[in-house]
This record gives C-alpha cells, sequence and structure tokens, in this order.
C-alpha cells in the first residue's frame, strides 16, 4: 500500500476521551524531575552563600507554577475539541506519524517567537506575559512563572493547527517546547560551544532576554532557537551582568493573583482615566516601554507643579 501522508480520516467528537487518554501528560510526568533539580539549584546556592533565591520570590513562583498547572488541566479538552474541530475542518489532515513532530516544532517555534515578540510590543499581550518577567533573580523557579491568561495566546498558534498536523502531534510539541524552557532559567550554566550558542536559546541567550538594561529590553526572543533572533534583528548576546526584573518592579513577591493580575489591573485604571479613543487604544494595544516613559514623564510633570505650587 502506498505511502501517503495527507487525507487522514476525521477524527470522531465521541472518541475525544480515547485521543485525550492516547497524549502523553509530558509535563506532569516532568514535574518531579523539574522539583529535584530546583532544590538541588536551591541547596547550591544556599552553600555557596549566592543570593540566586528570595524567599518571597521563591514562594511566589512556586504558587504561580502551582495555578497555572490547574488553570492549563482545566483548559485542556476545550483546547484539544478546538484543534480537533480544526483538523476535520481542513481536507489536508496529515496522518499520525511521529516524525512529522520534527517540523512541527520547528514551525511552532517561528510562531512563537513572533507570540514571545508582540507580548512585549502590545501592553494587552503583555499584561500575559510580564508575570515571567517580574522576578528580580533567575533561577529555575522563574520557569513555573507563567500567567494563568498566557492560553490566550493560542491565537497565534492557530496557523500550526491549520496545517494539519494531528492533534496528537500538536499537543505534544507544545509540551516538549514549554519544559525545554526549564533548564535555560539558571546562572549555574554559562557560556556553551559556540554552535550551540548560535542555533539554540541557551541560559546565557535567555538571561539576556530577562535583562532589564536598556540594551538588553526586548531581544532574544527565541524560545527553543535562537536563529529566528538572528534573521528578524533581535539577537542579542550576554556582555555585562543582566539585571533582571522589569523596570518598575514589583512590592508584592509572594501573592500569585498579583503577579498575574497587577498589569490588566493598571491597563484597566489607565484605560479608565485616558481621555479620547486614541489614548485608551494606547494604553491597551501601546508600546509597554513607551507607556512607562509617558507615565514616568507624566509623574514628573505633576512633582513640578506640585513643587511650584508649594
Amino acid at each position: 500500500m502506498p505511502f501517503s501522508l495527507f487525507g487522514a480520516e476525521k477524527i470522531p467528537f465521541d472518541s475525544l476521551h480515547n485521543i485525550e487518554k492516547n497524549i502523553p501528560n509530558i509535563i506532569l510526568w516532568a514535574v518531579p524531575v523539574m522539583l529535584f533539580f530546583t532544590v538541588i539549584e536551591m541547596a547550591v546556592t544556599y552553600y555557596q552563600e549566592k543570593e540566586f533565591y528570595e524567599k518571597k520570590e521563591t514562594i511566589g513562583s512556586i504558587l504561580v507554577g502551582l495555578g497555572n498547572l490547574v488553570v492549563t488541566a482545566a483548559l485542556k479538552v476545550g483546547l484539544l475539541y478546538m484543534c480537533i474541530w480544526i483538523y476535520n475542518l481542513i481536507p489536508w489532515r496529515m496522518e499520525l506519524q511521529w516524525w512529522t513532530l520534527i517540523p512541527c516544532y520547528i514551525i511552532y517555534d517561528f510562531f512563537s517567537y513572533w507570540a514571545h515578540r508582540v507580548s512585549h510590543e502590545q501592553r494587552f499581550w503583555w499584561a500575559t506575559h510580564i508575570v515571567h518577567h517580574s522576578g528580580e533573580h533567575y533561577n529555575l523557579t522563574v520557569s513555573y512563572r507563567l500567567s494563568w491568561i498566557q492560553h490566550l495566546k493560542i491565537v497565534f498558534f492557530l496557523p500550526v493547527a491549520f496545517m494539519g498536523f494531528h492533534p496528537i502531534i500538536f499537543f505534544v510539541t507544545n509540551q516538549i517546547a514549554v519544559l525545554f524552557q526549564f533548564w535555560v532559567h539558571t546562572e549555574y550554566i554559562r557560556r556553551m560551544p559556540a554552535w550551540i550558542e548560535y542555533i539554540f536559546a541557551t541560559p546565557s541567550n535567555h538571561r539576556v532576554h530577562h535583562g532589564s538594561q536598556e540594551k538588553y529590553i526586548d531581544k532574544n526572543f527565541g524560545a527553543t532557537f535562537i536563529f529566528w533572533d538572528r534573521i528578524f534583528g533581535t539577537f542579542q548576546p550576554e556582555e555585562e551582568p543582566v539585571i533582571y526584573g522589569v523596570t518598575t518592579n514589583i512590592t508584592n513577591k509572594a501573592n500569585p493573583f498579583f503577579i498575574n493580575f497587577h498589569e490588566l489591573t493598571d491597563m484597566v485604571s489607565d484605560v479608565r482615566q485616558a481621555k479620547g479613543f486614541r489614548k485608551k487604544l494606547f494604553y491597551i494595544f501601546g508600546s509597554p516601554v513607551k507607556i512607562a516613559e509617558e507615565k514616568k514623564e507624566m509623574e514628573r510633570q505633576q512633582l513640578e507643579k506640585a513643587s511650584v505650587a508649594a
């Protein structure tokens, strides 16, 4: 019988439960391993008296991570239903072949680059991502800091689903992509061989991404492959010690609800106070950097007026 990749049979929705069971829960299996290496890193940090961890921030990261697992589990069936609906809609459905994981992963990572980049360039999407950048220390628990509303960004990955990859392939790709980002959140792995640094988002490359210095802001968006940044002009090598966090760091470091929703709350407040539709749109979809600069300038002017009045 000749091999045929496309034209797979539709997936009946009444087999949803069987499909769900056939998707390996890689992230859940990996949790003990992640915790094991996190504890080792904590112990080594404590022994060496390094300041890679801070108590309240670590608690916040763990609570955010636990909440994210709950949200992901709750949404899994709905997302799977959507993927099956798309799969059945298109005529170029691919058979379930495990080797299709390779092109799916590369394509998925391309869209991940752009989803990540937009998440830094537009405030609405930044509100779904700032959680990950709000830590002022860089360690393995930072990989747990994933927003509870980050699944809104599924819209950026719909083109991958519409390419016809089998839903199981799509879900496994997503899980591997998330897990890859665990090991890059550490200070203990410095520079790797040049060819690895050139292709992959290594700890060195990703530390830059978490930097709050001007030269590091909005750089190195690649999740698995750093060559996207080299192609699209957003690559920056690690040249000086990184100062982690955001330009205005949060004070409530242990509260997972504050960590997740403080930017969204600020955005709603800014929109309510803004005069004019264009200004309201700016506070929703404008550059987070430009919005922060404008707000600082407004604060400066208010202080000047107050000092003059006094």
